[in-house]
């Protein structure tokens, strides 16, 4: 398929890769034209993904137009909170018959939308026409062909199929789902939880509560996916547990990372110079709290994290807060 990635992030990188070693005609769309001449003449992305080999067929353009031209599938790998701009920009170069595939594991802040809806909000795409790829896929691992799995969901079952045939490779195994709520869900919720593993991992503490903040998080996404309609079983899968396991225990996990850097002490401002590259968590956290508390749900882990982004309490303090809550069934509210 022709396929056009707008992104040259590591992730954007990273998924043009599988699609052209699965053999696709790529083209991605890079924002700056040294990134695009590297990754023509050089075949690397330095900035992204130093030391990796990208396909030798895997074009880079700085035009978006360019990038659209006849695409079959475009895939969106950009910060959440960047979508909606940039998608009103390219709307116009969207093909009638093209199918968009967001790798975006965000909430937008000022809406509360995921991503797929913001998708079809801003383009009037109908649901069928967008699909979402989620799962445990740490960018470095899978651009050096690493063994890998994830989920492709569009309630369209045929176009899951599609772009699971156009994404397989020896190394990257894709599965299919007509759950997109459930895989956003998983998506966006599990960056928090890293976020605050990352906080315990900086307080020195240990594994036992690294397991434990991963599994009342699966539960606080559990929650919340229960009453926008997601599948459980979802949650349980590549999409949920598979990701949350992946973000929240590896160092190349980006929001486990920055929240490492909070537990040990640096200001937001001071993690953000540090981890680099945006980390999702610390921007949608706010709007997963809002979108639970609309909804009556509780999410006590989300909520301390907020609070120690926004300033109004430590990463010890949120632990202690944690600890003390009043006793609960483990499956309240579920």
């Amino acid at each position: 398929m022709r396929t056009a990635v707008l992104s040259a992030g590591s992730w954007g990188t990273t998924y043009a890769t599988v699609l052209a070693d699965a053999g696709n005609d790529v083209v991605i769309h890079a924002r700056r034209e040294d990134v695009a001449d590297a990754i023509n003449s050089r075949h690397e992305n330095p900035d992204y993904l130093p030391g990796i080999t990208l396909p030798s067929g895997l074009k880079a353009t700085t035009d978006p137009a360019a990038a659209l031209a006849g695409a079959d599938v475009a895939v969106i790998s950009i910060p959440a909170q960047t979508l909606r701009a940039n998608l009103t920009a390219w709307a116009p170069l969207i093909g009638p018959d093209t199918v968009i595939v967001s790798l975006m594991k965000g909430i937008e802040t000022s809406t509360g939308l995921r991503m797929s809806e913001l998708i079809t909000q801003v383009t009037d795409l109908p649901m069928d026409r967008v699909a979402v790829l989620s799962g445990p896929n740490l960018a470095r691992e899978i651009a050096a062909r690493q063994p890998a799995a994830s989920v492709i969901a569009c309630v369209d079952e045929k176009v899951a199929e599609r772009l699971q045939k156009a994404s397989l490779t020896s190394y990257f195994r894709p599965y299919t789902n007509t759950d997109v709520v459930g895989c956003e869900l998983g998506g966006a919720v599990k960056n928090v939880i890293a976020l605050a593993t990352g906080l315990s991992s900086g307080l020195g503490l240990g594994d036992n509560a690294t397991a434990l903040l991963m599994t009342r998080g699966l539960a606080e996404t559990a929650r919340l996916g229960q009453v926008l309609g997601a599948d459980p079983i979802t949650l349980s899968g590549l999409a949920g547990i598979g990701d949350l396991v992946a973000t929240c225990s590896s160092p190349l996990s980006r929001n486990r990372t920055f929240g490492e850097h909070l537990g040990q002490g640096m200001t937001v401002r001071e993690a953000t110079a540090a981890t680099s590259q945006t980390a999702e968590g610390v921007k949608s956290a706010a709007a997963l709290l809002t979108l639970a508390r609309r909804h009556g749900v509780e999410m006590p882990i989300t909520e301390v994290v907020v609070d120690v982004i926004d300033g109004r309490c430590t990463a010890r303090e949120a632990a202690d807060a944690l600890m003390t809550r009043t006793p609960k069934a483990e499956r309240y509210g579920i």
